[in-house]
């Protein structure tokens, strides 16, 4: 049985699908000859994140590009094809997996089925190009895993353990005697596979935001110089490919061997440049992925060094808010087809405040950049940027903390409480409207 017939049998007892109607009355679809490419919108994510998993399942079938509907999850659902480069071209989505999570009383939990949920509302990959969602954890993070705290209350996911699994926030660890943490992975991207999109996940670098875990002894720190650790790093990023991701986004990227340190925001040492081409190498040689695409934070205009260091797409190199400039360094890196730096919707450090109508321009800028689709630049957004946050938070405090915005304790009201609610029903719409005109290029 396929992990997403048996996830649906451990979390409902049956994984007969049927057509979803709801998601038939908030449907859309690409123009001209992208009509097959569907999704929903219009909509607030507390509608898709209150339904049951069997109608986000139904509801991820029903949007299917093909014209069968499958009354069971096929088996060998394979990544959309975009050759071996397609994160050069690529849009990367971040979802932050862990504010979507059940929120209810302090605890945290089931990230990654929240995002299932959310996958209908994803629009699906391009003629020319990939969407790529990007899932902010994995791994337990130091300050407080499991657990929601209070606003300003640091639970940094710029913290991390390897070596003790993977995050309460994300895995669902009650059902783990019948479903592994491997297997609800495998099962989140056959689904995201299905609806079209890439998937791929966030990585830290720092070395002092890094820990290593023992069984009974105490966490280790994080050292670039020591080989085991190194080994633990690569075999970690590795085992993640294997269970189908294939993107990986590197945080602090830029600053890798040494590099413009003083703008570098991070706590610890770096890689060196030739230990980072050794890592980026390695887990493309062990896990076995042609396909694997390395995105980088932040670049400069030394596109060799990036490309040489194995990476594919860098971030906030070309001014977003410049059509024109957009369209030129397109035209200008058309002829280079494995790394070429991308444009910025917005980042993980952002602190709210951005008008929608800066946003919704810059999704515009991105998509259509270009003078041929072929030639686009990789372009990098966050779950904010589909879905408008409450206003007194944003993408970085999420990031930075992990509070419950519950006013009951229930996670249904956490989910209602987190995004903002009429006017970002018709953003949403405005971002769908958007998408339609892209996705047949």
């Amino acid at each position: 049985m396929n992990t997403v017939n048996k996830l649906l049998d451990v979390y409902t007892g049956n994984h007969i699908l049927h057509y979803d109607k709801w998601t038939e009355l908030h449907k859309y679809r690409a123009l001209n000859e992208g009509y097959l490419k569907q999704w929903v919108s219009n909509i607030l994510p507390y509608e898709l994140l209150e339904r049951s998993l069997k109608r986000a399942v139904d509801s991820i079938v029903s949007l299917c590009e093909c014209t069968t509907f499958y009354r069971t999850f096929p088996d060998n659902v394979k990544s959309p094809d975009y050759g071996d480069k397609w994160g050069r071209l690529a849009n990367y989505i971040e979802i932050n997996n862990r504010a979507i999570a059940e929120m209810k009383g302090n605890k945290c939990r089931k990230g990654l089925l929240s995002t299932i949920k959310l996958l209908p509302a994803l629009p699906p990959s391009a003629k020319s190009w990939a969407n790529c969602v990007i899932l902010s954890q994995i791994w337990p993070n130091i300050y407080g895993d499991g657990y929601n705290k209070a606003p300003w209350k640091e639970n940094s996911i710029y913290g991390i353990k390897l070596g003790n699994g993977y995050s309460e926030n994300i895995i669902d660890y009650e059902n783990i005697d019948k479903i592994s943490a491997e297997e609800q992975f495998q099962a989140f991207n056959n689904l995201a596979h299905f609806r079209g999109l890439k998937t791929g996940f966030r990585t830290i670098i720092s070395e002092d935001q890094l820990k290593i875990s023992k069984p009974y002894k105490e966490d280790e720190n994080f050292r670039w110089n020591n080989p085991e650790h190194v080994e633990l790093y690569i075999q970690e990023m590795t085992k993640m490919v294997k269970l189908g991701f294939e993107a990986i986004f590197v945080d602090s990227a830029k600053h890798i061997g040494g590099y413009d340190l003083q703008n570098y925001t991070g706590v610890g040492a770096l890689p060196e440049y030739s230990q980072m081409q050794y890592i980026t190498d390695e887990i493309r040689k062990r896990s076995g992925c042609t396909t694997l695409s390395f995105v980088g934070e932040k670049s400069s205009d030394d596109f060799e060094r990036y490309k040489n260091m194995g990476l594919n797409a860098g971030t906030a190199f070309v001014s977003i808010d410049d059509f024109e400039s957009v369209k030129y360094w397109s035209d200008k890196l058309k002829f280079s087809r494995e790394y070429a730096p991308g444009v910025e919707v917005s980042n993980d450090n952002t602190e709210g405040g951005t008008p929608y109508e800066v946003r919704l321009n810059r999704i515009k800028n991105a998509l259509f950049g270009f003078e041929l689709a072929s030639d686009k630049l990789p372009s990098f957004m966050q779950m904010e940027d589909l879905f408008p946050l409450r206003y007194d938070t944003s993408t970085h405090n999420l990031m930075m903390c992990n509070p419950s915005y519950s006013i009951d304790g229930s996670k249904e009201s956490h989910w209602r409480e987190l995004f903002t609610k009429d006017d970002g029903r018709f953003y949403n719409h405005q971002v769908g409207e958007i998408f339609a005109h892209a996705l047949f290029l």
